[in-house]
This record gives structure tokens, sequence and C-alpha cells, in this order.
């Protein structure tokens, strides 16, 4: 029989789609099921043939593994101990978490929020997912919650790279920036914190220019970024938490800046804006009017682009106030019309 063709599997991915597949498995996994089932495994194994290559890769992977300080265990099976063909492995969650008396400081805090909210929905979590799928199609009973392991935020916007490695090395750097409907202009900061709020990525920092910390929303970035030569008397305070300073500035403006809108339920709309909802503390808020619309009080950092999302959902959408939000709507919607009829 011939073997399938092998692809190229980075190390690190293999033994993050192993590690998330035993801490996922509730009773453990035999090595057949990880070598038939797990991405960087699956891969290459072939039924009922000699896979005593990818068994050996396997050894090798559980020794590194347990050199990273990883509990990975070895449960034999009752009714045949020291059969290795029926010994289960298993990493279980209790083992895994932070220690006692471990701590990070405020620095070391913020950098770790950032990576676990970069890491979701990458390319290994739609093959992490396809191996807990495949587990389940054999019987095996896997724990889906904690695919929360694997990456969700989306990093498009071009100047994230060149922005996470200058917070890094707390290096000053100069881009252009422009807001709708102005002229791009260079600013030059001091980088402090890369967030992700409302599913769009924001840089904390402090503006040389104008002597105080200042809030960027990437997508507005119209250059590269450039490190600057420039000295600077700002020195970053690794005992302040940038991150949550950045976080509680933006939600804080959020809460104030908020929008009444009219949403048509069971639609994407409805879905994803009632995921953003606010207490509305002014009024109270009707449940569902005749037309099958129920209202939704959200919270925005950015008017232009609440309105350039909102005009996205078209008719299943209705803006109450503010008065200029909804010009703003509507507006976008005319020039749509224009232009498509």
């Amino acid at each position: 029989m011939a073997l399938p063709q092998s692809r190229s599997v980075p190390t690190e991915n293999r033994l993050f789609s192993v590690v998330l597949a035993l801490v996922a498995s509730r009773n453990g996994l035999t090595k057949q099921q990880i070598l038939s089932s797990v991405y960087g495994y699956a891969e290459r194994f072939v039924p009922g043939a000699n896979n005593a290559s990818l068994e050996r890769q396997f050894e090798r992977d559980k020794d590194s593994i347990r050199e990273l300080g990883i509990p990975l265990e070895t449960i034999d099976a009752p009714e045949e101990p020291g059969n290795n063909q029926l010994t289960r492995y298993q990493i279980r969650k209790e083992g895994y978490q932070v220690p006692p008396g471990l701590s990070f400081d405020a620095h070391e805090r913020a950098l770790l929020a950032l990576a676990s909210t970069v890491w979701r929905e990458g390319s290994l979590s739609a093959e992490s997912r396809r191996s807990l799928m495949k587990l389940s199609s054999l019987g095996v009973d896997s724990d889906d919650s904690l695919l929360g392991y694997s990456p969700r935020v989306h990093t498009r916007d071009a100047s994230f790279g060149a922005l996470l490695r200058a917070v890094e090395t707390q290096q000053q750097v100069t881009f252009d920036y422009a807001r709708p409907g102005e002229k791009a202009y260079a600013r030059t900061v001091v980088p402090l914190a890369l967030v992700s709020f409302s599913s769009r990525w924001h840089l904390f920092s402090f503006d040389i220019r104008l002597h105080s910390p200042r809030t960027f929303l990437l997508s507005r970035i119209v250059s590269t970024v450039r490190v600057s030569n420039l000295l600077t008397s700002f020195i970053p305070d690794n005992t302040v938490d940038y991150a949550t300073e950045a976080l509680t500035q933006l939600r804080e403006l959020a809460r104030k800046n908020v929008a009444r809108v009219r949403v048509q339920v069971n639609t994407d709309a409805s879905a994803r804006l009632q995921a953003r909802a606010v207490p509305d503390t002014d009024a109270q808020v009707p449940a569902l009017d005749t037309n099958g619309y129920h209202t939704i009080i959200i919270g925005s950092v950015d008017n232009t682009l609440l309105a350039d999302e909102l005009a996205g959902y078209g008719p299943d959408v209705i803006v109450d106030s503010p008065s200029h939000l909804r010009v703003a709507v509507r507006d976008q919607l005319q020039r749509a019309v224009a232009i498509y009829g």
C-alpha cells in the first residue's frame, strides 16, 4: 500500500495539537487514536500498515511535552496491564493550570493577555478542531469548550506586527494616521499596549508631540510603521498594566457614546449587536414591536465605523438615536443606492 504524501507540519503545531487533544479528552486517548486523528500524525497514518516511524515520532513528542513541564500521564488498561497498544495518555486540566504562588507583573500580564488573544482563530485552530471532530467520530468523549485554547482574533491590520514588536521592545515609532474626511498626518508615539475592542485592534500609546496618552485605531494607520531615532524623555512604567488601562478607557467611552437601534429579530444583525448591548439607563426598552423589531442599546468608540456597520445591515436595523448617527447611516445607504441602483 502506498503511503500518503506527507506535508510538513511544524513541530510546535504538532505538539500543540497533541496537548489540546489530550486535555480535551475526558478519559485519555490510546496511541492508535492519537496517530489516526491528531494533526501532525493523521496526515501520514495508514490504517493497517506499518506506522512505526509515526510511533517513534510520538515517543519523541511525549518526551518533549514532558520537558515543557506539561504533566502527560499514562494509564494502563485494567484488563491488560503493560500492553502499550491499550495504554491511554491523558493531560488532566487541574494539573495544567498556573501553580499556586506563581504571579506575573503588569508587563508580563499584558503580554500574556495579548498572546492569548492573538492565538485565537489562527490556522492551527481549524486543524485542531478537525482533530477533535474526528476523535468524536471514533466515540471519544471530548470537551469542546477547551477549544478556547485556540486562536480567536484575526490580525489583518498591516501595522500589527511592527507595532507588536515595538510594544515588546518599547521602541518609539512614527506612522501616518488618517481620520475620516481628514488628511493623513504623522504621529510619533511610544507604543504601550495593543488591545482588541469591539473586534478591532487599538494601539494605546504615549504621543510625543501632545505629551499625553493617545489611542489609535490600527485600521486608520495608512503608512508603514517606522522606528524613530528621535530621543524621548518618556520611559514606560513596567509596573503599570497599560492593556487594562486602555481597555478601561475604551469601555468607559463606549458606555458614554451609546446608540439606540431597532433590530429585526432572528437576523445576523440581531445576533451580533445583542452581544454588545449595554444597559439602558435612561428609558425603558420595549422587548418587541409589532413589526418584529427589538430595541438594543449599543456603545461605540467610533461613530463613523458604527455608521458603516449599521448601514451594512440594510433594513434589518433602524437607528433611533443619536440623530447624527441616523443621518450618517441614511447617507451611507443613499450613496449605495446611487452607486448600485
